[in-house]
């Protein structure tokens, strides 16, 4: 199953949640910033409608695909004091 981590950061002066190398938007506090992620990790592990999608990728090939409703990743948070 594949894991998402979420990290909750300071950034720009604020703070923000970070998965990889992608930042949400900047929140003014920490407390915001980790409620913040929180319910974008529980809204990703939720299951939904198994749907087509399409994209596009780097080389600008389109590919379709179905997107199980039930596939849903382990996600987990983790701030800036080291706690999940």
């Amino acid at each position: 199953m594949t894991q998402v981590h979420y990290e909750v950061v300071q950034h720009d002066g604020g703070w923000a949640y970070k998965v990889q190398d992608v930042l949400s938007e900047t929140f003014p506090t920490h407390d915001r910033a980790l409620y913040a992620a929180r319910s974008a990790a529980a809204r990703q592990r939720a299951a939904g409608e198994t749907i087509g999608i399409r994209y596009e990728d780097a080389d600008g090939n389109w590919h379709d695909e179905i997107a199980r409703g039930d596939d849903r990743p382990e996600t987990d948070v983790e701030d800036s004091a080291g706690t999940r």
